[in-house]
């Protein structure tokens, strides 16, 4: 063919083939094929994921393409944006690399979540929802999440002892549901929370008793066809509920009891909203044990009880995290 080379970049060089982010607590982070992760029985004991040191735990399990824009939010508001092929590539087996190699985080901030960015996100109606632990939420609009500078932008203005949850795109029509450590839920419009701009703090989302703190926020998407709620406790304990007994409330409420919390069970650690297309859940513990079960052996219950054993953990570890697939 005689012309020149056309120009072209490092991202034409790389295939566009599906990826898992795997997230540390610990601040490690790495790049895995999805197949590394095999499927095991409900109760059991679980492999080992992950070179960690002792104490640290997976707290992001991510899928995306390799050519995805992630946005990490770390607990101090701020967001940072790399590609996903910036990250290196590892096995299940070993412990990634510092985060801090990547974007350019205090000592003291921590990602608590992660997400790809949606292409085309400025023709969408998205809008990020974010939540603090506290029960404050924020709206502000996906597009001004675009491009953001290595350096970081601030997401969320928050109050002091305050710290962001979690992140999440919504669209019009979706609802939010909210769960505390003590076992509280609230279900309310996105269109409660009206758009505010980046530098704002946000509404009340969700009244808390003394003591208590927001441990997962999800949205239920207008579509959903079925959704359930799937809870986790730190003792190994989870179920479902579906999600037609958790009213739609005003937001700014105490909410309902999602879950019957007692010392057996331990505090509420995670929740998620998951549909038909959600077949298999891994949960994670604080010292490395991971269990990776399809949701139909999770069992589906009412609001008011605790739930089964899910994962059998050792003596002084407890539940750290839940990703479903």
């Amino acid at each position: 063919v005689k012309h020149a080379a056309q120009e072209f970049s490092l991202e034409d060089t790389i295939p566009d083939n599906e990826s898992v982010l795997v997230l540390t607590k610990g601040g490690y982070v790495k790049r895995t094929d999805p197949s590394e992760y095999h499927k095991q029985r409900r109760g059991g004991v679980g492999v080992v994921d992950l070179d960690t040191k002792e104490e640290d735990f997976v707290s992001i399990f991510l899928t995306a393409t390799t050519h995805s824009d992630l946005l990490f939010f770390t607990d101090k508001g701020k967001a940072y944006q790399i590609k996903m092929y910036d990250i290196p590539e590892g096995r299940r087996a070993t412990k990634g690399k510092s985060v801090m190699n990547f974007i350019s985080l205090s000592s003291e901030e921590k990602v608590t979540s992660v997400l790809a960015m949606p292409k085309e996100v400025k023709k969408t109606s998205l809008s990020m929802l974010l939540l603090t632990s506290q029960g404050v939420a924020k709206k502000v609009d996906a597009a001004s999440f675009h491009d953001v500078r290595r350096s970081g932008i601030i997401a969320i203005k928050l109050s002091e002892g305050d710290a962001l949850q979690s992140a999440s795109f919504v669209d019009k029509g979706d609802q939010m549901i909210i769960a505390t450590a003590k076992g509280q839920s609230i279900r309310f419009k996105e269109s409660d929370v009206r758009v505010m701009g980046r530098a704002a703090g946000g509404v009340r989302a969700i009244k808390l008793g003394k003591g208590d703190l927001v441990i997962g926020a999800d949205v239920v998407r207008k579509d959903a066809k079925d959704p359930k709620f799937l809870v986790v406790m730190e003792n190994g304990y989870g179920k479902t509920t579906l999600l037609k007994e958790y009213k739609v409330q005003n937001r700014g409420g105490s909410g309902i009891k999602t879950a019957k919390i007692t010392p057996k069970t331990g505090s509420l650690m995670a929740s998620r909203v998951v549909t038909e297309d959600v077949e298999e859940i891994v949960a994670m513990s604080k010292k490395s044990q991971v269990i990776r079960l399809g949701l139909n052996e999770v069992p589906t219950l009412g609001r008011q009880t605790q739930g089964v054993r899910i994962m059998k953990l050792r003596d002084g570890d407890t539940i750290a995290s839940l990703v479903c697939l």
